[in-house]
């Protein structure tokens, strides 16, 4: 007779990743994690204890893959190449992934796992980086508020493009999306006088290859 295999709490993860990142959120579930794990749904209860629990982890699972390969991408870069680094990794998670896009930054928490993973921060405190803002005010003898501004500002075009994309079927090209948030940032950040010293096509090298 066989060893049974041990389900981990990695195995778990991964096979309810893998069921969000191809039907969405709302097919992740007990039941359906133990079919894929072809096991009964004892373990992921048993590792979990709640629906909640797991998708808390999941959210923080997810985000790891979606975003764990950016600080390499960014390193050694000025910070107005990094920042557009982000910005193009964000839009093409949009249009890679859109059901991990969804869950990790359009979906309200609440009704998708039960609480808010990030508490009661607000979500423009959470979205717009902070650190950005820092490194950019470290770099450049600029107002830290012209620096907010156009972090700011930046990000609220680019995650609004990554919307319109996702509720129009993706119908606009990734490279498209990816050019015109790269020229808005590039239009933006020229105004409070901080001028990129690479082109579109550098940047689009480091993520989209």
């Amino acid at each position: 007779m066989g060893r049974k295999t041990k389900i981990t709490r990695e195995m778990i993860l991964e096979a309810a990743y893998e069921l969000l990142d191809k039907s969405g959120i709302n097919s992740v579930a007990i039941k359906q994690i133990a079919a894929k794990l072809e096991c009964s749904t004892q373990p992921v209860s048993w590792q979990f204890g709640s629906m909640t629990e797991l998708k808390k982890e999941l959210y923080s699972y997810a985000a790891d893959k979606m975003y764990g390969s950016l600080e390499k991408a960014m390193e050694g870069k000025e910070a107005i190449e990094a920042f557009f680094i982000s910005g193009l990794h964000y839009l093409s998670i949009a249009c890679d992934h859109p059901f991990v896009f969804r869950f990790l930054n359009v979906d309200d928490p609440i009704d998708t796992i039960g609480e808010r993973p990030y508490g009661e921060e607000s979500i423009f405190s959470y979205q717009f980086d902070e650190g950005a803002v820092k490194l950019f005010a470290a770099q450049y003898d600029i107002s830290y508020d012209l620096i907010s501004e156009m972090v700011r500002d930046t990000v609220i075009y680019t995650h609004g493009l990554a919307i319109m994309m996702l509720f129009d079927g993706l119908k606009l090209p990734k490279e498209e999306a990816c050019r015109m948030m790269y020229n808005m940032g590039i239009k933006l950040s020229r105004e409070i006088g901080i001028t990129s010293v690479s082109d579109f096509e550098t940047a689009k090298k480091a993520i989209l290859g």
